[in-house]
């Protein structure tokens, strides 16, 4: 693919992939850069990738897995597969700026996305639940209804959500501000006038603190649990965002899941052009006077090229891959420092999956339920005292057999007790079939072992008690935790998100990335990708891709494009209805019987 790339073998003599170009940028008759090595194939850098392909540079990824994705993926346990991310992906529906980068990529084309009525439901420990409508007006009677003493807070958080609905076309995710000019920061900033009070009342309020204006003890509690998890360190407005995204139908799930996505999108690449080579560790970024000039793997091959962008693990390239040198004194802090602290990383996540050999009509698409102490006690790194408990095959009635069900059960983990119990190494590089892979099984001990076993009998019981015979139901299981996160992708602890946003780390990413673009001071040809290099989920992986193009375009005086891919139908859209009331799951199928029995070819792995 890359014309100029050099590959030397393990004795270090050159052979014949493609002729050098080393110190061509020292040469006057070089017009600009054109090749281009990214580190990394989840969709920060198959979304890199993509647009440098639009913008004519001629770019290779690599991936330390078998698989395209990253974070982003699924695997197959017999007839199912278990995916572990999308439960909703922003810019899923039109009439936002996030759309259309989905749309660039190829991620919805030919989909069908499915929608529900209720972002998440809360359940107490005395079983009465919180339905978290994402219609404004539902959402109040709703509320009003479980707790009249609480009219006051109920109106005036229904109220927000209502103008911030109004708001969502405004937010800019196409271009970065900082190579904004300055009508079109005055435009931006004129299109939040309406809403200034709202961002100000929103974004300097925790919903840790707002939730306390709640008399009833359950809405108290349940407003902190809107988005799965509790997030201390969140303020209200993004918990507004999402809510306003699913009203818009902007914030539904894809037909054929995580790891499709990413396949969708992966495909999208290499009919631009783009290469992407799988089993393919980077363990260093080559660098002369200054300047990136490739890679080396770690079978001991070495690319070269123009240009090297990182999308994979943040830490890990600029402390490992380039030593901890090209960091100011902000750099510095932030990776040094700053990560160290509690709460500035997003954190891992314990999963339990369950294959149910029969449907449960009755399984709700995502519950949060609040945990009593001796429950939480039995789950091995538990921040906060809830399990959030999806049916799956609501959201995806295709990754498995008709009339069956998939359960995924997640909570927010810290790392270090599943590091104490673990014997093993947490990454493993050998050969298998001649080839070498660096994310097959390791042997983490005993201890760590029964931990998983006590996690996974524990959320095994809790849910028999909800649904009765479901114990005797299960075909397949699997449990993860932060370091089979570690093992897949070598993220910082096992974290799926990188910097924590609203707090320390993320906003000084943020003011480092208008500072100096998404590069390193003192370190030319060189940029960052990803989710390291912004603050956020799957759509702020794919705009950073997006974005790190319009600065290397900036950077070699070019004009910056994008297009549609046109290769297939634009997504459908279908709303499922969840709240009381509401006709229940049916498995394996959708509520209007659309699955075609079959689940498609999973990814054989293992965790």
């Amino acid at each position: 693919m890359l014309k100029d790339l050099v590959v030397k073998d393990h004795a270090g003599q050159e052979r014949s992939m493609r002729p050098g170009n080393r110190g061509e940028r020292d040469m006057p008759s070089v017009k600009r850069r054109e090749s281009m090595i990214i580190i990394g194939g989840g969709l920060g850098g198959l979304s890199t990738g993509a647009y440098a392909q639009m913008n004519g540079y001629r770019s290779q990824v690599f991936e330390m897995h078998e698989i395209p994705g990253g974070c982003c993926t699924g695997w197959g346990r017999g007839d199912f597969t278990f995916d572990c991310c999308i439960s909703w992906l922003l810019g899923s529906g039109p009439g936002n700026e996030m759309h259309q980068i989905w749309l660039e990529l190829g991620a919805l084309q030919g989909k069908e996305v499915r929608h529900f009525d209720v972002f998440n439901i809360v359940r107490g420990q005395d079983g009465r639940a919180v339905y978290f409508y994402c219609d404004p007006d539902r959402l109040e009677a709703h509320l009003l209804s479980l707790s009249p003493s609480d009219a006051r807070p109920i109106r005036a958080f229904c109220g927000g959500l209502r103008k911030f609905i109004s708001a969502l076309p405004a937010y800019p995710f196409l271009k970065p501000v900082a190579l904004m000019s300055r009508r079109e920061r005055w435009r931006m900033l004129a299109g939040f006038v309406p809403y200034f009070n709202l961002f100000r009342t929103s974004m300097t309020s925790l919903m840790t603190e707002y939730s306390t204006r709640f008399r009833d003890p359950l809405l108290r509690e349940a407003f902190n649990y809107i988005l799965y998890e509790k997030h201390p360190g969140f303020p209200v407005l993004p918990f507004y965002f999402q809510m306003a995204a699913q009203a818009h139908q902007s914030a539904g799930v894809p037909e054929g899941g995580s790891l499709e996505l990413a396949r969708s999108i992966a495909d999208r690449y290499e009919r631009l052009g783009g290469e992407v080579t799988y089993n393919a560790k980077v363990v260093k970024i080559l660098v002369e006077n200054d300047r990136a000039v490739g890679v080396r793997l770690a079978d001991g091959r070495e690319y070269h090229a123009d240009i090297v962008v990182s999308a994979c693990d943040g830490p890990t390239t600029v402390m490992e891959f380039l030593g901890g040198r090209y960091l100011d004194d902000e750099y510095r802090k932030l990776f040094t420092e700053t990560i160290l602290e509690p709460g500035m990383v997003f954190p891992g996540y314990v999963s339990v999956f369950l294959g149910l050999r029969r449907p449960f009509p009755h399984g709700e698409p995502t519950t949060t339920h609040l945990l009593d102490d001796a429950t939480a006690g039995r789950l091995l790194g538990m921040r906060h005292p809830s399990l959030n408990v999806q049916f799956r095959s609501r959201f995806y009635p295709e990754l498995s057999p008709r009339d069956t069900t998939v359960v995924y059960a997640t909570y927010f983990s810290d790392t270090a007790p599943w590091r104490e119990l673990s014997e093993g190494p947490e990454q493993h590089s050998r050969l298998r079939r001649g080839e070498e892979h660096h994310t097959l099984p390791v042997r983490r001990g005993r201890p760590y072992s029964a931990a998983k076993r006590r996690v996974r009998d524990t959320v095994v019981d809790f849910l028999e008690e909800r649904y009765p015979g479901l114990k005797d139901s299960i075909a397949v299981r699997d449990t993860c935790t932060p370091l089979t996160q570690i093992r897949y992708t070598g993220n910082y602890d096992g974290t799926f998100l990188g910097w924590q946003p609203f707090v320390e780390s993320g906003e000084t990413m943020e003011e480092l990335v208008k500072k100096h673009g998404p590069a390193l001071p003192g370190l030319e040809n060189f940029y960052l990708s990803g989710v390291w290099a912004t603050t956020g989920g799957l759509i702020r992986a794919a705009a950073a891709g997006r974005q790190v193009m319009q600065f290397i375009c900036r950077d070699d005086g070019l004009g910056f494009t994008a297009s549609v891919d046109d290769s297939a139908p634009p997504p459908t859209h279908v709303v499922i209805p969840v709240g009381p009331g509401a006709p229940g799951g049916t498995g394996g199928a959708a509520p209007d019987d659309r699955s075609t029995g079959a689940p498609p070819e999973p990814a054989r792995l293992t965790r």
